[in-house]
């Protein structure tokens, strides 16, 4: 399994990004697939996920905000967000899991993660 974060940039307060998730190895009908983000010193946070490829859930600061998507043909899934805040400035990951979890730890493969900067 393997997973390609992309996506991330410079965005100023208000601004919209899309990170994307290119992922090979597990197919989204069997798997649950989430954002993460992590800022210094911090645990990684749960954001959003799709799970078995059709339920979405989302924490609740980004919802609203955020949407969580897929496209099957491409086996890429995407974050949108929108409305940034200076305070959603982290470095996001997308990760895949065979269980419906938001721990961190029950996740078994991770992308390399992507920098969002969102400026005030």
């Amino acid at each position: 399994v393997q997973l390609q974060a992309s996506g991330g940039g410079w965005v100023q307060t208000g601004g919209s990004l899309r990170l994307s998730c290119a992922a090979s190895g597990r197919t989204f009908s069997s798997s649950v697939m989430s954002w993460f983000r992590q800022t210094p010193g911090k645990e990684r946070e749960f954001l959003a996920a799709l799970v078995w490829g059709s339920s979405t859930y989302y924490e609740n600061s980004v919802k609203g905000r955020f949407t969580i998507s897929s496209d099957n043909a491409k086996n890429t899934v995407y974050l949108q967000m929108n409305s940034l805040k200076p305070e959603d400035t982290a470095v996001y990951y997308c990760a895949t899991s065979r269980t419906w979890t938001v721990r961190e730890r029950d996740y078994d493969y991770w992308g390399q993660g992507t920098q969002v900067t969102v400026s005030s």
